[in-house]
């Protein structure tokens, strides 16, 4: 064996050695950076600029772009750990649930806390930051990460509810629809209550829980039978007012006597 087999091995390990602490180095940047665009967005908005994290990072623009190549890129990377930690967070409160609407309620409750904790980094991950010229709606990138985290909860909903209904095609059809439009409404519900001001007719976040819990399990139902009777009053009164009005034009006796 000459010198130069002898010593190759030990050069590959100190270029694999190097090679991998690079990598260490530049996944530690990235969480660095990740975690001061949280901070940054937090702060100033989900309308902050490129520029405008990187300056309350601390550092330039152009290391973002190296990082994660465009806006759309950060909003992809800051969003798969936001809605990672937000997945865990529901389902670890949907775990304690004995009932499927007490988790219901738990998983609501964990999404509306964790949304609220920081609206502007939630709306940062959830939809196009204005400004930005090449799209109307959320980034692919985007998209498809919340696709994942929507997919992910729909599932969570679907596993107790099967459970508790039991099978049949006609339970799967159910199971199969109701799951979506429920995170449909929760998502809506959620994000306009959000972007209310805070006032009299603003729902505290538990208050808001439980109502939209209420929804997904009876809807509007319980406001419309209430309503009913009122309804029924209201027009019972009106016929009568009619009959009466009707009786006092036809009978002479109506005319007005002392």
């Amino acid at each position: 064996m000459n010198i130069s087999d002898a010593t190759a091995p030990d050069g590959n390990a100190a270029v694999d050695g190097r090679a991998s602490r690079w990598q260490s180095h530049r996944e530690e940047r990235r969480r660095e950076l990740i975690k001061s665009a949280r901070r940054a967005v937090h702060a100033l908005g989900s309308d902050a600029s490129m520029e405008d994290i990187a300056a309350a990072a601390g550092t330039s623009k152009s290391v973002f772009y190296r990082y994660f190549g465009d806006k759309a890129g950060l909003q992809q990377a800051v969003g798969e750990v936001v809605l990672s930690q937000m997945q865990r967070r529901i389902q670890e409160a949907a775990q304690s649930a004995q009932t499927p609407r007490e988790g219901l309620l738990a998983m609501v409750s964990a999404y509306l806390q964790m949304a609220e904790t920081s609206p502007n980094v939630y709306t940062f991950v959830t939809r196009h930051a204005p400004g930005e010229p090449d799209a109307a709606g959320p980034p692919i990138s985007t998209a498809g990460a919340l696709s994942h985290f929507f997919a992910a909860i729909s599932d969570m909903i679907a596993r107790p509810m099967r459970s508790h209904l039991g099978g049949g095609q006609d339970k799967e059809a159910v199971i199969g629809y109701w799951p979506n439009a429920a995170i449909g409404l929760v998502r809506n519900a959620g994000e306009q209550w959000l972007a209310s001001p805070p006032g009299p007719t603003r729902p505290d976040q538990e208050a808001m829980a439980r109502q939209i819990t209420d929804w997904l399990c009876f809807g509007i139902a319980p406001e419309l039978q209430s309503a009913a009777p009122a309804q029924a009053g209201q027009t019972n009164q009106a016929f009568q007012t009619n009959q009466a009005f009707q009786t006092n034009q036809t009978d002479p006796a109506g005319q007005g006597t002392v």
